[in-house]
């Protein structure tokens, strides 16, 4: 039972959102048989960057909308990530704070063993800061959780 190195799923899910255009995104999306979707989210709102998530997920068949521990699992990993974004304060528009992102969430096996089962990771990288155009700053987080 150890990670398989050449399936590192929050590494995946980094490159995922960080690639620049289309013909990137399904180059690292081919790579592994795993599922993956992707999307951009901007408020001022912390739900609403949750609620984007989860919607693309159960949208594009990353998870299923009615078993819970799959929507519980990437609830997790969203926070994580979040906390990530947000240097720990996942307060945005009350603390006058906006964001504009790219996401990414990423399901599938990191392990040798496939007894270990599927994990999720969801990966968040845009713009955070003063509600001004050009005053905000670079940001990228990363959670990752079990099923």
């Amino acid at each position: 039972m150890s990670l398989n190195k050449e399936h590192r799923i929050g590494r995946h899910a980094a490159l995922l959102v960080l690639a620049d255009d289309k013909s990137e995104q399904q180059e690292v999306t081919n790579k592994f048989n795993w599922k993956s979707c992707y999307g951009k989210v901007g408020s001022m709102e912390s739900q609403k960057v949750v609620a984007a998530i989860e919607t693309a997920a159960k949208q594009q068949g990353i998870i299923k909308n009615d078993v819970y521990r799959e929507t519980h699992s990437l609830y997790h990993a969203i926070m994580e990530a979040l906390q990530g974004i947000t240097r720990g304060q996942m307060q945005l528009g009350s603390i006058m704070r906006t964001v504009g992102l790219r996401f990414a969430v990423v399901r599938g096996n990191p392990y040798t063993d496939d007894k270990e089962g599927e994990w999720l990771a969801v990966a968040i990288y845009g713009t955070i800061g003063a509600p001004v155009k050009g005053l905000e700053h670079e940001t990228l987080g990363l959670g990752i959780n079990h099923i």
